[in-house]
């Protein structure tokens, strides 16, 4: 008994006079995890009186986010989890169709017991259930107790245990219809609710929601970096779950929404205290901070019941007592400053670079003494022997400057052709084409 696709049918038309029932699912909302197949008979089948009983040529349809269940006397005997339509037939072997669940389910429903072959006989009990495969939405969380989390931001020495609050919701996906049938919703009478399930995966969720915090907080500076995080909280969860959700029941967290995700009032004082005393590692920082809470004070001495100069008093008691002053703190951090090490300067305008990787301000070098290279003039010209002139006559070997022949030079990067009176169509060091710009006289 297997399940054969309508559209590979030798005769589409004579094929579906063969049909003796049609059986269909409407949408399956959020809420619904598996509902039993609705049949449709169109007039021509035997077997209209029996529900259980699935005739030879039935026609299926599946739809996108369902996992069709063909069972068989108890047992899961045919999967199909891609959509289209397909026809009941008993003459050929159990085929899979399992879509974009994976070849897990291929592995899940050979190791629950070997699927039933075609004997002659027509089963008693069949029947046909629908499971939803879409991610199920709004399945929310809470924490009555707070969960412990570790921060540690090793930038400012932080390395605090703290307790978090939160709320939110999680993403879930059925991954496996047939261990979710087999050991959740087997021969359900009806529509299998969500809310069924609901009351045994809120206490597991919760209870791998703290060791999976765990796991993600070392990557985690400051605990609403949490939320950048979800996919290796999802992963963590799933882990943790694994024996229970995904081996027994086939179920998978696929995303994490936190709606609120706060620290106890006591640890958020704490963490801002370490965070400021981390600020006032800067001796700057540390004497602004120090010069806020003298303003502060004057202030309150100035407002003070037995006389602004008796709160003045307490006051420089307190200075004098502490050791330091904002103007220490201010010399500590200009003498900081100063002991920094320099950027390094910008080269001059008029700086060279030597061979040798020295930069140089006048015509020698100082570290090995080789001249200055000379800059190409800007309006000589080059001779067969290398050399660049201003003159008439070459410099190096006294060759007449070519007349009547055009002399070329880049006007962009200043090359010069090695024969004076020929140029390429393009200068070889920056691609400019030559033109009448780069022709002189």
């Amino acid at each position: 008994m297997g399940l054969i696709a309508a559209t590979l049918s030798s005769v589409g038309s004579v094929f579906a006079d063969q049909w003796k029932e049609f059986f269909y699912c409407d949408a399956i909302d959020d809420n619904t995890l598996a509902v039993r197949a609705q049949k449709r008979t169109n007039g021509k089948g035997s077997n209209k009186g029996n529900d259980n009983v699935i005739s030879n040529g039935s026609g299926i349809v599946v739809a996108e986010g369902q996992c069709a269940l063909i069972v068989d006397q108890g047992r899961v005997v045919e999967i199909c989890a891609q959509a289209g339509e397909y026809t009941y037939d008993m003459s050929t072997e159990p085929s899979l169709f399992y879509g974009s669940l994976g070849k897990n389910i291929l592995e899940t429903f050979k190791a629950i017991g070997k699927r039933i072959s075609y004997g002659g006989v027509v089963a008693k009990d069949q029947r046909i259930y629908y499971i939803n495969t879409k991610p199920i939405h709004d399945n929310r969380f809470g924490t009555q107790r707070p969960i412990p989390f570790h921060m540690e931001d090793k930038s400012i020495n932080l390395s605090l245990d703290i307790s978090l609050q939160c709320n939110g919701a999680y993403l879930l996906q059925i991954v496996d219809p047939i261990l979710f049938y087999t050991n959740v919703c087997a021969n359900a009478a009806g529509d299998y609710m969500k809310m069924t399930l609901d009351k045994t995966l809120l206490p597991d969720f919760l209870t791998a929601l703290r060791p999976a915090l765990m796991k993600v907080s070392p990557l985690c500076k400051h605990y609403a970096d949490i939320g950048n995080h979800t996919l290796e909280l999802c992963q963590a969860l799933n882990d943790h779950l694994s024996p229970k959700w995904g081996q027994q029941f086939g179920l998978k967290i696929i995303d994490v929404y936190f709606n609120v995700l706060n620290a106890t009032e006591e640890d958020e004082k704490n963490i801002k205290r370490i965070q400021l005393n981390a600020t006032n590692r800067d001796a700057s920082m540390a004497a602004a901070t120090l010069v806020s809470a003298q303003a502060e004070a004057m202030t309150s001495a100035a407002k003070n019941t037995s006389g602004a100069m008796a709160g003045f008093m307490g006051m420089n008691m307190v200075q004098n007592a502490g050791g330091i002053n904002a103007m220490n703190l201010f010399q500590m951090a200009q003498q900081n400053q100063a002991a920094a090490p320099a950027a390094p300067a910008a080269p001059a305008a008029n700086s060279w670079t030597c061979s040798c990787g020295t930069v140089n301000q006048g015509k020698f070098c100082t570290e090995c003494a080789s001249p200055k290279p000379a800059a190409p003039a800007a309006n000589g010209w080059t001779c067969v022997c290398g050399a660049v002139n201003q003159g008439k006559f070459c410099q190096e070997c006294g060759q007449r400057k070519p007349a009547g022949a055009p002399i070329y030079r880049c006007d962009k990067c200043g090359w010069c052709p090695p024969d004076p009176a020929a140029a390429p169509k393009f200068c070889p060091e920056c691609g400019d084409v030559f033109d009448s710009n780069d022709m002189q006289s």
